[in-house]
């Protein structure tokens, strides 16, 4: 069992950046792909970007890419999102998920994911 808890959320203008962290439990993280999602009220879970076990493939949602980035700490066991240019459309609760790179090497396939965090809110004001 994986538990995932998302920090570093907030309320921020647009322009602005934030750095989302998302920590894990156990001592096999570097066995996990790693993403990132978020779900505005009223709209359906989207993604967001996510990291192979090694860091060293990244994906973007077109909405966020040249952006956001995406970047992974193994020695901590813990999984960044460094949000810049943020724009009020980015406004939503963000969740990290895992999956075991052996059953799905990452990727926008929210479904592929095994293990969700709570989510941490992120508001972008105009």
């Amino acid at each position: 069992q994986v538990q995932l808890v998302e920090s570093g959320g907030g309320l921020v203008q647009a322009g602005g950046s934030l750095r989302l962290s998302c920590s894990t439990s156990g001592r096999t993280f570097s066995s996990y792909a790693m993403g990132w999602f978020r779900q505005a009220p009223g709209k359906d879970r989207e993604f967001v970007a996510a990291i192979s076990w090694s860091g060293g493939s990244t994906y973007y949602a077109d909405s966020v890419q040249g952006r956001f980035t995406i970047s992974r700490d193994n020695a901590k066991n813990t999984v960044y999102l460094q949000m810049n240019s943020l724009k009020p459309e980015d406004t939503a609760v963000y969740y990290c998920a895992a999956v075991r790179h052996s059953r799905y090497s990452g990727g926008s396939d929210s479904g592929r994911y095994d293990y969700w965090g709570q989510g941490t809110q992120v508001t972008v004001s105009s």
